[in-house]
Formats: C-alpha cells, structure tokens, sequence
C-alpha cells in the first residue's frame, strides 16, 4: 500500500499539470508500473487531446517498454464510453494490463464503477480509492458541473482585518500584497469565467484577465457555444477546442440595466470576445444593441430589479462554465453566498484595520437574520501569503 500511494501522488502531481487547460474535462494524471519502475507517464494537457492513460501508454511504448503485465495507476476511473476516440478501458484492454489503480471514482451518476466492472470482466485487477480523497478534491469544480450541471463557484475577496475591501470613497488599491495578488491571479487561471458587477466595472474599469500564457498567449477565440471534449456520453461525440489551446478566462458582468460603458476594457480590448454582459429585459433596447456590437449580451429574467442568478447559473453550466469566479463588490458577493449559490470563498485578509460606518464591506446585502441562518464553514485551510493570509473554506450547503 504505500508503494501504491506513492505511485499515486506522482500520477496527482502529474495531474496538477493540467491546471487551467483541461476544463470541460477533468485533470487526470497516469502512471505505468512494471515491478518497481515506472516506465511510463501521461497527463491529460487539454480537451480534445488523449485522455492521461493515453498518454502514459504512449510514453511507455516509446520508451521501448513493453507494458503486458504491467499496472495502470490513474487518478480518475478511466473513461468507458465511445466518442470521438474509442474508451480508455478499450485502450486498457487492448496494453493486456494486469491491474489497473484508480484514485477517485467517476462522479457521473450513468458511468460510475462503470469501468471497474469493465476491466475485471476482461480478467484485469481493479483497486480504486487510493488516495481517493485528494483525487475527488483536485477536481471539485468538475465534480460538481458534471452532476449538477451548474458552474462550482467561488467568491473571492481581499479584506481588512475588519471585513472591509474599500474606504467610503470607494479606495481600494491596494489593500493585499503582491504575494495574495499572484495567488489570486492563479485562482483565475484555473476558472472558466470570472464575474463581477456593473459598479466594479464602472468604479475600477478592470481587465479581468488571467495573464496565464497557456490560455492568453494568442489571440481570443470566438466561445459563444465552445464544444471542447467531455467525459460523458452526450459531449464526447462532438468537436474541441485546437489541440494545446486549453480554454479562455470568459468575463461575466451583471448589469441589469445594460449601463457598461463602450468603452471600458471588457467591451473595447483584444478579448471583447469573451466578455458577456447580462442584462435584464428591462435594459432599454438601445444600450442593449449598442453592446451586442461589441460582445455577447445576455438577457435573463430578473425580480425586484436583480438578475436571476440561479437562471444564471443553469445558463452557464449548459455553455460548459465548470467553475465560476465571483470578484464583485459587497452585495455582488452577497447575492451568491446569502442564497446558498455558491460553493468555496477564498478570502484574502490584509494586516489593516479600516473602520467607518461607510467603508464598504466585503459581504452586504441584508445579511442573516439569526445566528441560525448564518453560512458556515467547513475544510477551513489558512495559508500566508507575504503579509497577507488566505482563508480558503468550502460553504456548508443549506
């Protein structure tokens, strides 16, 4: 067992690779043992291109490694279904592995175990939840898309001390260290879209970019309806992205009454076309037309002059969104934790206190009203961050 732990954190670290490049598609990492060597590895590098047994089938044979025999530890149940390429237990089948590891199961209720009972019809050993745990939580967003089929979102915020992420005159540069703001950059390079409010956009005119060279070092592509590959039944038939584009940061604003102005950065620079603004029908058709040459407009229904977020969210899920970030202000926030929309917050606190009754907090809107109907937390991680510290938890569901 602790071979088979080890052989399983590597095919993890191998996984981790994949970060920000895989997305509809899980991160999965492959590792190929013969006795005590490893003679071949493989990671999944983007949708569209082979899947991490694949790759690490592959990396053996070129090795002039002859994998009869051998074992297959991977960190994800091995795709069972035909697609574009036939199934990786096919593949399995066909190397005449003798056993397969795997470290999580798949989260996709009609494939679930499917493959284990696969491979062990065909005479191949199967042991799954090695090291299980860390397998399932390196692709919670995924995990969470493809059962539920809305994106995993995360509010992220950097704070004070005292909870506030802006004087009353609305300054709020810089209240975190460069430090906190890399690793913010880096939650966005593993998201699909970020999302933030009208006010942000007219307070700040931010980029919302991800500066990660794997996804911006070329220009945008047109993702109205991106069709990348996916490991289930109903996606895996159709195209994909170019192979070693990996998937482009889409920018989300909500702005019920389509005020964005033409020329802020998300409807004017290089990448308008991943920008998508929604409003709600009560946006006077002339601002709504105006924005529609410029980027993707969305009109969802809205109640008491506020978007209906959980629409929202179903939208985004069937565009294949997998995971969101939300980086608006106090009430932005709000409106995805106090409901119970979102699934992890990642909030990074500044070694300041600013005080004032009108310093704008990083949660508002009308708040709980009971210590019962406040939002806990659970999996509480704390990580410095220069002067900074992150707080990373995942919310317990209502």
């Amino acid at each position: 067992m602790p071979l088979e732990r080890r052989y399983m954190r590597l095919a993890l670290q191998l996984a981790r690779r994949g970060y920000g490049a895989t997305s509809p598609n899980p991160m999965v990492g492959a590792v190929v043992v013969r006795g005590d060597r490893i003679i071949g590895r493989g990671w999944h590098h983007g949708a569209g291109e082979p899947h991490a047994e694949i790759e690490a089938l592959r990396d053996a044979l070129k090795r002039g490694h002859n994998v009869k025999g051998a074992t297959l530890y991977v960190t994800l149940e091995p795709c069972c279904t035909h697609g574009r390429t036939p199934p990786c237990t096919e593949a399995i089948k066909a190397a005449k592995f003798k056993r397969v590891v795997v470290g999580a199961t798949d989260p996709n209720p009609p494939h679930r175990g499917r493959a284990f009972r696969i491979l062990r019809r065909a005479g191949i050993a199967v042991v799954h939840g090695v090291v299980g745990e860390e397998c399932e939580e390196l692709n919670e967003a995924f995990n969470h898309w493809i059962v539920r089929r809305t994106p995993y979102v995360t509010v992220k915020a950097g704070m004070t001390l005292d909870g506030k992420i802006a004087t009353a005159a609305g300054k709020s540069k810089w209240i975190t260290g460069e430090r906190a703001r890399a690793y913010g950059m880096k939650l966005r390079q593993g998201a699909d879209a970020i999302l933030v409010g009208i006010n942000t956009v007219l307070a700040d005119d931010p980029s919302l970019t991800a500066r990660n060279p794997k996804a911006e070092g070329r220009k945008p592509k047109e993702i109205r309806n991106p069709r990348p590959e996916v490991r289930s039944p109903e996606r895996e038939a159709q195209g994909a992205l170019p192979a070693g584009q990996g998937h482009p940061l889409r920018r989300i604003v909500l702005d019920t009454m389509g005020r964005t102005p033409l020329g802020a950065k998300v409807t004017s620079d290089e990448y308008a076309v991943l920008t998508t603004i929604v409003v709600s029908e009560l946006a006077p058709k002339r601002r709504v037309a105006a924005l529609a040459k410029r980027v993707k407009v969305m009109v969802a229904p809205s109640s008491d002059g506020k978007i209906d977020l959980r629409w929202l969210l179903k939208k985004l899920g069937s565009e294949e969104v997998t995971s969101l970030l939300v980086e608006g202000g106090g009430e932005v926030n709000a409106s995805f934790l106090l409901p119970g929309l979102a699934q992890r917050i990642a909030f990074f606190y500044a070694p300041m206190i600013l005080g004032g009754r009108d310093a704008r907090r990083a949660v508002a809107g009308e708040g709980a009203k009971t210590l019962a109907e406040s939002l806990n937390l659970t999996g509480l991680q704390w990580r410095r961050l220069g002067p900074d510290w992150l707080l990373s938890a995942q919310l317990v569901a209502h």
